[in-house]
């Protein structure tokens, strides 16, 4: 371990002195040579991150967002050094930069996927949900016309990750992301898009928000139309339109549960999913949660509830004697 320290250091004090001489091609040369290490080496990650390598490479990022070596090295350090990444000290620059990489081209899948990495520690979820910029910039790269499938992939991947943190949620409906989600679910048919996408629509869902925002682009309509078989989706993304479905009717009350019921056909489309022996076992447990869900909301449920109610005071008529009924020989008038 102690070779891997002095490798970091001597790496990391390259670029050091390299930025602080501002020498851009021994700059240059410095953030390679960080980033072939940090990719070939693992052991090497935690060292780089002990010896200061973050917030140099942050510093780089937010002159040259479009510095992919800097980006790649930053992924490749988060995979095994996240606190050291979102310590108190260095989270703010660090944030700060990937923010200004996402709106690179160059450099945004790169940027994405750390995000994505740093969230996987459940305790960093609070910090990178407060940046709104950061998640801005995330939901905009959805709808950059020159993103590559993979830095999609790798934008949804990190808001699926974000939106795991409830208080999120709201804040990526306000920022559009309801919108730009089912905009790639409509026209985006590269492989893995469309199930990426309905797994972030099923945790955006999950927020009273969401509601309106599902209305405005007919998103019940939408997920409805993937749920049923035959629709052409895969089953991964029908299990996620159907656990979008549940989470909107849970977060939202009977007035999401309405909205699903008023699409024709809703209720036999989810029991077909329900029952349907080629789908997976979550796709088939969401339906039948969000059957339970439907029954238990709406006009429909209203009219039940009041035959049931009906029905045991019809009972009790029937049975106790000291409900009214006809007046007895004995009663006094």
């Amino acid at each position: 371990m102690q070779v891997k320290q002095h490798t970091a250091r001597v790496l990391v004090g390259r670029l050091r002195g390299a930025a602080a001489a501002c020498d851009g091609a021994a700059t240059a040369a410095a953030l390679a040579a960080i980033r072939q290490a940090s990719k070939d080496d693992p052991e090497v990650r935690a060292p780089l991150a002990a010896a200061g390598a973050a917030p140099l490479l942050a510093a780089q990022l937010l002159s040259c967002p479009s510095s992919t070596d800097a980006a790649a090295a930053l992924l490749n350090i988060s995979i095994s050094a996240r606190d050291q990444l979102m310590s108190p000290s260095a989270a703010p620059a660090l944030l700060d930069a990937l923010t200004a990489a996402l709106r690179a081209p160059a450099a945004a899948h790169h940027a994405a996927a750390t995000v994505h990495s740093l969230l996987c520690a459940e305790a960093h979820r609070a910090a990178v949900g407060a940046r709104r910029p950061l998640l801005a910039a995330l939901v905009a790269l959805l709808r950059a016309p020159t993103r590559t499938t993979r830095a999609t992939k790798d934008a949804l991947k990190a808001l699926f990750a974000v939106a795991l943190y409830p208080p999120s949620r709201a804040t990526l409906v306000a920022l559009g992301a309801v919108q730009a989600l089912f905009a790639l679910l409509l026209t985006d048919a590269r492989a893995g898009v469309l199930e990426d996408a309905t797994a972030v629509v099923a945790q955006v869902a999950g927020c009273a928000e969401s509601v309106g925002a599902f209305r405005w682009v007919s998103g019940v309509r939408i997920l409805l139309d993937l749920v049923e078989p035959g629709g052409g989706a895969t089953p991964r993304a029908r299990e996620n339109a159907a656990a979008a479905l549940l989470n909107l009717v849970v977060a939202g009350g009977d007035h999401a549960a309405e909205e699903v019921l008023a699409v024709g056909g809703a209720e036999e489309a989810v029991r077909e999913l329900a029952e349907d022996g080629d789908a997976s076992p979550r796709g088939k447990a969401k339906a039948q949660a969000l059957l339970r869900a439907l029954e238990g909301a709406g006009p429909a449920a209203a009219t039940r509830r009041d035959h049931r109610l009906a029905d045991f005071l019809n009972g009790m008529v029937q049975s106790d004697p000291y409900i009214s009924g006809p007046p007895s020989a004995s009663t006094h008038g």
